[in-house]
């Protein structure tokens, strides 16, 4: 018998994410996040911007952009354009505007009656009261994002989840393409969320799938869609505040290797914050 999944909306801020740590992110891998435990996607938005006075002198520009709406549109997404404004400040600076938050939310609030979960794809706190709304009309509201994320949003929806910990969401240079992401000689991203400072050592966590469960962080459990890695002091990055460990807010890129005993990191690099 087929499981019957969620009734899903996705909505990115494509600006949003893109200026905050997540230029490259593959939209198909967000897709897949967003729809991870059966979900039917019946909205799939994005809010792109674009410079028509641009795009009318600049071949190349106008050629990324069509390439780029025309990938997404591959993927399922609607893409919904927000066209720049220029206008000149006081100091007769000129600067464009190509606000899509009010858009955003406008159509996942209407869009929401067929909806059981929304995926908001931003950091921006503006969206608090959007997720508040959205909350009370019965909806799941889950966001992601990669940088510059406001604390207070990430209170406010049911989850929160980091862009960087999403397994290949945003590629990671220089890895074995042979290697699949949580393999035994891949590279992944994790926290470190237990350390022994009299021991000098701890066990990194990081997402091995996209898949449902995340609430199962015991990776003693089969069904728990994580992995553990055992980090030695000498593994971290000299740049890295052992002091501050462990913590859920740094994020670190590490190796993972076969030891005797397990899976061990090495090359443990903090890439956030």
């Amino acid at each position: 018998m087929n499981k019957k999944g969620q009734r899903i909306g996705l909505y990115i801020d494509v600006a949003n994410i893109t200026r905050n740590g997540g230029y490259g992110m593959r939209f198909d891998v967000l897709r897949d996040f967003a729809c991870r435990d059966f979900g039917e996607p019946i909205r799939l938005n994005a809010y792109v911007a674009y410079d028509e006075e641009r795009a009318r002198t600049d071949r190349d520009y106008r050629e990324r952009t069509f390439n780029f709406h025309s990938t997404l549109r591959d993927y399922g997404y609607k893409v919904i354009e927000k066209i720049v404004s220029w206008y000149v400040d006081e100091a007769g600076n000129r600067f464009g505007k190509a606000n899509a938050d009010l858009d955003m939310a406008v159509d996942a609030l209407l869009q929401s009656e067929n909806l059981d979960k929304v995926l908001m794809a931003t950091g921006d706190g503006d969206f608090i009261q959007v997720v508040r709304a959205l909350q009370n009309k019965g909806c799941r509201v889950e966001a992601v994002a990669f940088q510059n994320v406001s604390s207070n949003l990430k209170r406010e929806v049911d989850l929160y989840m980091s862009g960087y910990l999403i397994p290949n969401l945003l590629p990671i240079e220089g890895i074995d393409p042979k290697k699949s992401w949580g393999d035994p000689g891949s590279k992944v991203r994790g926290i470190c969320y237990t350390y022994n400072h009299q021991k000098n050592f701890g066990f990194m966590r990081y997402l091995n799938r996209i898949g449902p469960g995340l609430w199962i962080t015991d990776t003693r459990r089969t069904e728990s869609p994580y992995g553990t890695a055992f980090a030695h002091e000498s593994n971290f990055n000299s740049g890295t505040d052992i002091s501050l460990l462990p913590s859920r807010e740094m994020i670190f890129e590490f190796d993972l290797n076969q030891g005797d005993k397990g899976l061990q990191a090495s090359n443990i690099v903090k890439i956030f914050p």
